[in-house]
């Protein structure tokens, strides 16, 4: 029998220590709202900020097959030979999904190349999801769109690459329009970034968003097959003798 996917949630945990109302949302932290809906189904593990290593220890990482990762507040805390340790596991394989603010991680910026900046408003702006690509795995079980009722805005131009596959693109009550579900192929690993999940709403108790992130989970585990091998490289046919 199969092992189950083995997937690990990684948090600031900041936010929740210092206000009270994503305290009262979020009573055991944003990690476990958004990991709990996923326990049926795989081996979930946390991470935070504080934890030695940030939590993503070599071992830690080793046995991951899926990062989802939400930061905001402390982006420039994180470790840059943390950032490495996790860019290398997503170059050989690992699933990693992006929520939110973490458009501005070190981890998510290193993977792009890009600025990853963005127009922004914090104002319960409804926002509408639209799935633009029917067929993608991650829309899987989704209507033509859903709605949250109060959500942060973000608004083009989102200074990313052209994403090799484009699921959702939201509207906002504002007017805005933002590429809100972008998939990316890194090495042998696969990227989703996934906009909605500002601290203050309780977007992770929304059963559309969780199942986004289950979708994304299926879609960015790693495909079992040996890492290419580089540099000097015999022939497979006998060359001719010169």
């Amino acid at each position: 029998m199969s092992q189950p996917i083995s997937v690990t949630v990684w948090n600031e945990n900041r936010h929740e220590k210092h206000n009270p109302k994503v305290a009262e949302i979020y009573p055991e932290g944003i990690h476990h709202a958004i990991g709990a809906p996923l326990a049926d189904a795989y081996r979930i593990q946390y991470a935070t900020l504080d934890m030695p290593e940030h939590g993503l220890t070599e071992q830690v990482l080793q046995d991951t097959d899926v990062l989802i990762w939400w930061g905001h507040m402390a982006h420039q805390e994180v470790s840059e030979d943390i950032v490495e340790r996790v860019y290398q596991r997503v170059m050989h394989g690992m699933g990693l999904i992006v929520l939110h603010s973490g458009h501005f991680s070190k981890i998510f910026k290193k993977l792009m190349g890009t600025s990853c900046d963005l127009k922004w408003r914090e104002a319960n702006d409804k926002e509408r999801l639209w799935v633009v690509s029917p067929g993608h795995p991650i829309a899987e079980g989704l209507g033509e769109y859903f709605e949250l009722p109060e959500e942060e805005m973000y608004g083009e131009h989102f200074d990313i690459p052209a994403p090799d596959e484009l699921v959702f693109v939201s509207w906002f009550t504002g007017g805005e329009v933002f590429r809100s579900g972008c998939c990316y192929q890194r090495g042998m690993g696969k990227v989703f970034y996934f906009r909605p999940g500002h601290e203050t709403y309780p977007t992770y108790h929304d059963s559309n968003v969780q199942r986004v992130i289950r979708n994304a989970v299926e879609w960015t585990k790693p495909v079992q097959r040996p890492y290419p091998s580089y540099g000097n490289a015999k022939p497979l046919e006998p060359l001719p003798q010169q």
